[in-house]
This record gives structure tokens, sequence and C-alpha cells, in this order.
């Protein structure tokens, strides 16, 4: 009997690695939101760092987050850190391309709790009166990555702090003259 539940064991624990060696290695989250304001004013909320705290949504995960800038004040170059807790970790983004009031593409390192580089792009559109702002985020999912991703959507968890990050983004934008 302990055989056969052994061997039970080994070929639940042998299919489930399979599947998770089946998971899409690239992953992809996007969400848009359009503005009402020129797109000078939101590209300047995200090509300089410490604009970010205002519209954030992980900002205001950890009230203890501690933050270092270097590089540059804003644009290509400009760097920011955080070491936060376990809801927002450890990490490092850096601006690797910026077009005034067309696009950052921000090189995004997370070293905790899961080690992990994405791209991050803002690309700023003119859309009637405003402006429509795309925040992507893609990269490649390693194994843990493949396996978190059977039990928790990514997608609709960070696509959901994407959009409260360009709802307050859009607030923030449209009250400035």
């Amino acid at each position: 009997m302990l055989k056969w539940s052994l061997a039970a064991i080994a070929a639940i624990v042998v299919v489930f690695l399979a599947v998770v060696a089946l998971q899409p290695s690239d992953f992809k989250v996007e969400r848009s939101a359009t503005m009402r304001a020129p797109a000078p004013a939101a590209f300047a909320q995200v090509n300089d760092f410490q604009n970010w705290g205002a519209w954030s949504p992980w900002e205001k995960v950890d009230p203890a987050l501690k933050r270092q800038y270097d590089g540059p004040k804003a644009g290509t170059g400009a760097v920011y850190a955080w070491q936060g807790n376990k809801d927002v970790g450890e990490g490092r983004m850096t601006i690797a391309e910026s077009r005034p009031g067309e696009m950052v593409r921000i090189k995004l390192e997370f070293f905790k709790p899961f080690a992990a580089v994405n791209d991050t792009v803002f690309s700023f559109k003119p859309s009637g009166e405003g402006t429509t702002v795309t925040w992507t985020m893609s990269g490649k999912n390693n194994f843990i990555s493949k396996a978190m991703c059977l039990f928790v959507d990514m997608d609709k968890m960070v696509g959901g702090m994407f959009e409260q990050g360009l709802a307050q983004m859009k607030t923030v934008v449209e009250r400035r003259p």
C-alpha cells in the first residue's frame, strides 16, 4: 500500500512539474487611460521618478518604503531604488529611453521577494483634447513564476495596480494647470 501511495504522489508531482514547464515563457500586462491633459504633463509624471509618489499605487502599499534616487533627476539614466515590506519588496528602476511627450522605457529589476528583470514602457498618444497613456510591462517567466501563474492571475493583479496608478495619475495631471 505504501509503495502505491508513494508512486501516486510521485506521478502527481511529475504531472504538476510538466504542467508548469508548459506554461508560457513570455508575459505582457498592459493598461491604458485617457487624461484631459497634454502629453507633456503626463510624460513629466513618469519621466521624473520623484513624481511617482503622487500617483504610483505601490508607493502607498508601504508607508515606511525606503527610496533612493541616483543619476540625473529625470530622463535617460535616472534611477529609483526601493526597499520595502513583503508586499513591495526590493528593486530598482532605470530609465533606459526617454522621448519627451512620446515614450519612457524603464528597465525594472526586482531583487526581493523574487529576482526578475522586466521591460516597462509608458507611451503617450494625443487623443481628442487629451492624451492616452499606456502602461506596459513585459518579461520572461521563470519556473517559479510559471508555477505562481497557475494559482494567481498576474494580469488581473498587476493590471489592477496599473489601473489604479493611471487613475491617480489622471487626477494629478488634470488638476494641474
